[in-house]
């Protein structure tokens, strides 16, 4: 840093001074033509006050009264003489000061004589530096001889040399004062801040001080400061991660990690890569003013595939929705991401504005989401939707094979009900392919699904996949009992397979699940989120001892009405609740433009103000209702703040709500109040279970769940949270990715033969 000091002072020194000489030379030549100039037209002026004067004598032909007038003109300042010739150049009167001087006719008296017209020139005679202006004499327009003004010009020399001089000592002075400058700038701005960081890093090196202490301000090297950020979270997730596998080493626990999940992933694939195909992209590109911003979604999905991606450069295929996506990919339609460490492709397929209509807000969200929950909502199906559907998942399965070109054996998780056609649209071009598709959602029973008109082709193209996946196992029983009734196909209720034209398909449960971080001590954890619910209420200007958390997307599956319901009996039935209970709902609004969830947001909204007016005070109401997204941080601090979680959902394949509240619950209280139609259910029987549909037994769990006693609070969620830690969202992706690998697919001379599509319209 010296070394780099000494070089930045000597280098701004010699800056400073060549750019000081140069701008000294400018204004030397700028003053010495500002001073010519000035003694130009005083020498004109002067000349143009004498001529007449100088004529009368000239014309009267007396020297001596020529002499009497340039010698009592040829004292003023900075004038050496006046000389007066006749027009054959013959001096008549002189200055006697520049007698000596113009012992020999000046050449610019003689041109003056012959052009007729004034002139000057700048000359040296001996040591002199002089200014001669000449200008003719005439009697009735004839030249009867010349007039010379002579100027001494060693004044203006003498003031260039001044200048030199100001401008060497004012540079100097800059020079000094720059140098203490810029010492002071490095050591405040350079030097402090790169020893900081310096120091920053040897601590997370030697691990002497926390690793989570905040980046040093870095603000002249904001390149650098990201690069740190990154390094150091790079850091401190492989610290933890090492940390973490030998406790488990240590304890014999077989808990999944991210990194185990990708060693086992690399394991599975072999030589192979995966293709994960979604409707929602991992990082999206937004447009803020002029700027282009990388956003997270969050989601699970993401938690949980990011890691095998990252460990097998695989690719991502999704539908690119955000404003500045198509700014940011190649002439292919891909980038690589993540944008700090780019180690697997994202690529993005577009849909027209009627496309997205169709395929995601038609068939899927007003077709196959309320005809797969269980929520009393009539599905609506129509043709123009199912077109759409079918060309968008084409389009999908286009965009796939071009990725796989040039893979052998590609391994295929497709998710969701979005992609049911897909599975089938991939084989037929790649046998050789491993394809799996998650379900999401619930699969209802036979009866239920025959409702939708097109269900022969979707379930023939779910049977396109080597591996179907459900949440629980109620789902996979119903989607097997499905294809029976609907389909020409064997089913073996043994291994839980469906045949279908040679094609064998398995059908599993895979309860998806949460990541699961050990955070803080419960002792410090305790303190923290009893100052957070502190927190909380005061902005959110309410004032009570217990405190509610539920937190959905405002959908007609989550049973948000009949929890206001139950909270409204709550305090009809048990008065002292009033005042001293508050129920946070944090509702995220989704597909406001489709009608049933519009009106659906317009009567929870009107609901949460029915029950405020009824029981609200000055500084208490019963529910706060936030109608807006939010992050992952911000709800988590609510989960760590409540006393019990509400979930209250009509039908859900699993409910990752309910897991959330667990994991953040480090302090390991807290109360989970859990509808027994979610598939979360199966797993977490130490949550208070209900029928959201009845009012009282909902409204008698939040009362026991707040009544409960400490140990029993503290030994439920103890057991619950085990489940959540070991059956966490990395066993899942590792468990639904392995089946899939270890499955040996049909050789494809043989499933060409064997393939025949006979689907009558239904």
């Amino acid at each position: 840093m010296r070394l780099l000091s000494v070089r930045l002072i000597i280098s701004l020194v010699v800056g400073i001074t060549v750019v000081s000489l140069l701008f000294s030379y400018y204004s030397v030549r700028v003053e010495e033509n500002d001073l010519r100039r000035d003694l130009e037209r005083r020498a004109e002026v002067l000349g143009e006050s004498l001529s007449g004067n100088v004529e009368h004598s000239l014309e009267k032909g007396s020297p001596r009264e020529l002499q009497r007038i340039v010698e009592r003109f040829g004292h003023r300042e900075h004038l050496a003489g006046i000389a007066v010739y006749d027009v054959a150049g013959t001096r008549l009167a002189v200055t006697p000061g520049i007698a000596g001087l113009l012992s020999a006719r000046p050449p610019v008296v003689a041109k003056a004589i012959v052009d007729n017209l004034g002139d000057s020139e700048f000359t040296r005679l001996g040591t002199a530096s002089l200014h001669i202006y000449v200008l003719p004499l005439h009697s009735d327009e004839k030249i009867i001889g010349a007039l010379a003004i002579v100027h001494d010009t060693g004044y203006i020399a003498r003031q260039a040399r001044t200048v030199w001089r100001e401008t060497f000592l004012r540079a100097l002075a800059q020079m000094v004062i720059v140098a203490l400058l810029t010492l002071l700038i490095v050591r405040l701005s350079l030097s402090g801040p790169i020893a900081h960081a310096a120091l920053w890093i040897r601590t997370l090196r030697t691990q002497r001080g926390s690793s989570r202490q905040a980046i040093p301000q870095l603000d002249a090297f904001q390149p650098l400061a990201r690069e740190l950020a990154t390094i150091a979270e790079s850091l401190n997730r492989a610290r933890s991660a090492a940390e973490t596998e030998a406790r488990l080493r240590q304890t014999a626990e077989s808990v999944w990690t991210p990194e185990r999940l990708a060693v086992h992933v690399q394991n599975k694939l072999a030589n192979s890569r995966l293709f994960v195909i979604a409707n929602r992209e991992p990082y999206l590109h937004v447009r803020r003013g002029r700027n282009v911003e990388v956003m997270t979604p969050a989601s699970g999905l993401v938690t949980a595939l990011e890691p095998v991606l990252l460990a097998c450069n695989g690719t991502w295929i999704a539908h690119g929705s955000a404003d500045a996506d198509r700014e940011t990919v190649d002439a292919h339609d891909r980038l690589r991401v993540p944008p700090d460490d780019p180690r697997y492709t994202l690529r993005r397929v577009w849909l027209s504005v009627a496309e997205e209509e169709g395929y995601y807000y038609g068939f899927s969200n007003e077709g196959l989401w309320p005809l797969c929950h269980i929520a009393h909502t009539r599905p609506v199906f129509r043709a123009s939707d199912w077109e759409c559907y079918k060309e968008v998942n084409q389009k999908f399965a286009d965009a796939a094979l071009q990725e796989m070109a040039g893979t052998e054996h590609p391994v295929v998780l497709v998710q969701d009900y979005h992609f049911a056609l897909l599975s089938r649209m991939i084989k037929e071009k790649r046998p050789d392919a491993r394809v799996a598709i998650f379900w999401h959602i619930p699969w209802p029973n036979p009866e239920a699904f025959a409702i939708c008109p097109w269900q022969r082709e979707l379930l023939d193209g779910l049977l396109g996949a080597d591996l179907v996946g459900f949440h629980v196992q109620s789902h996979c029983n119903n989607f097997l009992q499905t294809v029976d009734h609907a389909l020409e196909s064997q089913i073996d209720r043994e291994h839980f397979t469906a045949k279908r034209n040679e094609h064998v398909t398995m059908v599993r449960p895979f309860p998806i699940s949460v990541p699961f971080a050990e955070l803080k001590p419960a002792a410090d954890s305790a303190h923290s989120n009893e100052a957070g619910r502190s927190e909380i209420l005061r902005r959110l200007g309410v004032e009570a001892i217990f405190m509610g958390i539920g937190v959905d997307r405002v959908d007609y599956t989550k049973g948000i009405l009949e929890r206001f319901l139950a909270i409204e009996h709550l305090l009809e039935k048990y008065p002292v609740y009033q005042k001293q209970f508050v129920f946070v709902q944090i509702g995220a609004p989704s597909r406001t433009h489709l009608k049933p969830y519009h009106d659906l947001l317009v009567d929870v909204s009107a609901e949460a103000e029915r029950i405020n007016r009824r029981f609200q005070t000055s500084n208490w109401r019963p529910i706060v209702f936030l109608n807006r997204q939010h992050s992952h941080r911000e709800i988590e601090s609510y989960y760590r703040a409540a006393d019990l979680c509400v979930v209250t959902a009509l039908h859900d394949g699993m409910n990752l709500v309910a897991k959330e509240f667990l994991a953040a619950r480090d302090d390991e209280d807290g109360v989970l109040v859990l509808s027994r139609f979610t598939g979360a259910a199966r797993e977490l029987r130490d949550a208070l279970l209900v029928n959201p549909y009845d009012i009282d037994q909902t409204a008698e769990a939040m009362r026991r769940g707040l009544e409960m006693d400490s140990e029993e609070r503290k030994q439920r969620m103890q057991r619950m949270r085990k489940v959540v830690r070991e059956q966490n969202i990395y066993r899942w992706a590792g468990d639904l990715i392995g089946q899939l690998c270890e499955f040996r697919v049909t050789p494809v001379e043989r499933y060409q033969e064997k393939r025949e599509v006979d689907l009558p319209a239904a």
